[in-house]
């Protein structure tokens, strides 16, 4: 399923939702960008403009999208409002419910494939054997065992 959709149309559909759901007109600019994938959108607290993802739009449709806006919008009126606008903010949590905004929006199916990188380093405890694998390296020195406090080095993984 592949869609198509301009900026316009989407600032359309913005003001749109935000006059239904919200009973407020959205004064600023809606975009798409395309750099967005682990995220569904973004509001600026400086400019008030939005973001969204045309991933999410071709991978899950508009319900999904529109739900993202909402989201969205979310921020922008409390904002505005001198309210608070962050996630973790009782009257975001309670507008976004009411509105029927997403709390996350869903992984893009390329991201959702992609394998965790494999472990390249394995730390070892020299008195108890203990095995840490990690993906990055680091001075064992400055590291113990933490079960029996012993010193660590590398072994190949």
């Amino acid at each position: 399923m592949t869609m198509k959709m301009t900026d316009g149309q989407l600032q359309q559909w913005v003001e749109r939702v935000s006059l239904e759901s919200f009973g407020r007109p959205f004064i600023h600019q809606a975009t798409f960008n395309g750099r967005l994938k682990a995220t569904g959108g973004r509001y600026f607290t400086k400019s008030h403009n939005i973001e969204i993802s045309p991933h999410q739009l071709v991978a899950f449709g508009e319900e999904e999208t529109e739900k993202i806006i909402k989201h969205e919008l979310c921020h922008y009126h409390l904002h505005i409002m001198k309210k608070g606008y962050q996630h973790r903010d009782e009257d975001f949590k309670k507008l976004l419910a009411y509105v029927g905004g997403s709390r996350y929006c869903k992984s893009l199916p390329e991201r959702a494939a992609k394998a965790p990188a494999p472990y390249k380093y394995k730390l070892v405890c020299l008195s108890c054997g203990t095995e840490y694998p990690r993906k990055r390296r680091l001075d064992p020195a400055r590291y113990a065992c933490g079960k029996c406090r012993g010193k660590l080095f590398f072994k190949n993984a």
